[in-house]
């Protein structure tokens, strides 16, 4: 055991986290203190700031706390890089328990208040851009209109994002673009779209029957980039088409996409999805591409396998559920 320092000497601050863990009865103590909430809002949002301003309290408080429960633990839970957070392993395995912890707890607090007539309760979505960009938005406000009382944050991010949120625990109804689902993941509700161009109707491809990759080659066009869900079923098709590949726009936003299509220089490979106001009020067209092979953008409305939702992602997963089985999905085969 170190000595005490001798008056007037500095207190040494000990290194953290500590080299091994507290004993069980000590870190059953740490559990029940303010650090586990922070430390879960932080790894939900992965944002200290943003925890902060959910929770209304002060980041200093926030990293605080976090620093406690990495101490205790002897090791760290996050992995800091430049201005971005992300859970280490251990980090991950914390938050995937402590989300089983609070889950019957938040679950109960929302059922008793359902059970009173209040209504209150929270569901956690995310969604794909194009997603964000089409029917959302109805969809929510069809909802909020139904259920005032029941709060829904919104996250809009690729759909590979999606699936990885799901699989932590950090969403409970997910909307997107998926192909080959998870063994975590069940897609409960399908549409197979097409994939195809979407130009202005002055464009030379505008008038086109047959389109295929390859003539769309031929002339300047706007691609996703890799994180957007469409890029990995049309990149084999791009290779194919061409020995070469042309100088390509290649962006990470649907919204985008749109944009350079309504330019009237570049056709946009995508769905109708995120474009289909524009589509239906002539702004622009929509060819869908006729390569043999070329498989369709599979869309779904996704959860966990294996677990029930609670009440207030239920009510809301089972609205999604109606809203879509009355509803013209655009560019849907």
């Amino acid at each position: 055991m170190a000595a005490p320092p001798k008056p007037g000497e500095p207190r040494q601050t000990p290194e953290r986290p500590r080299d091994s863990a507290l004993s069980a009865s000590l870190l059953a103590r740490v559990f029940h203190q303010p650090s586990l909430l922070y430390f879960n809002a932080v790894a939900t949002h992965l944002s200290i700031r943003e925890a902060a301003r959910r929770l209304d309290i002060a980041s200093s408080a926030i990293t605080r706390q976090v620093a406690h429960l990495e101490d205790a633990l002897g090791v760290a839970l996050f992995i800091r890089e430049r201005r971005r957070l992300r859970l280490s392993p251990a980090g991950e395995i914390l938050f995937r328990h402590s989300r089983r912890l609070s889950a019957p707890m938040e679950a109960a607090v929302s059922e008793i208040e359902m059970l009173r007539g209040v209504r209150a309760g929270a569901v956690r979505i995310a969604a794909a851009e194009s997603v964000g960009l089409s029917f959302l938005p109805r969809l929510i406000t069809d909802f909020g209109r139904r259920y005032p009382r029941l709060n829904l944050d919104v996250s809009i991010i690729p759909s590979s994002e999606v699936v990885e949120r799901l699989t932590d625990e950090r969403i409970d109804v997910g909307f997107g673009f998926i192909a080959k689902p998870p063994r975590q993941i069940d897609v409960a509700f399908r549409r197979d779209v097409s994939i195809g161009a979407v130009m202005a109707p002055s464009h030379p491809l505008a008038g086109a029957r047959g389109l295929t990759m390859r003539q769309c080659l031929e002339h300047p066009l706007a691609v996703g980039k890799p994180e957007i869900s469409i890029r990995e079923v049309i990149e084999p098709f791009l290779r194919a088409s061409a020995s070469i590949l042309p100088a390509l726009v290649e962006v990470d936003s649907i919204r985008m996409l749109v944009e350079l299509a309504l330019g009237g220089h570049y056709a946009s490979i995508m769905t109708p999805i995120g474009a289909q106001n524009e589509i239906a009020e002539g702004r622009l067209v929509f060819r869908e591409l006729t390569d043999s092979g070329l498989p369709t953008n599979r869309f779904g409305i996704m959860v966990r396998a294996g677990g029930a939702l609670h009440l207030a992602p239920a009510i809301f997963f089972d609205h999604a559920k109606a809203y879509f089985e009355g509803f013209a999905l655009p560019g849907a085969v």
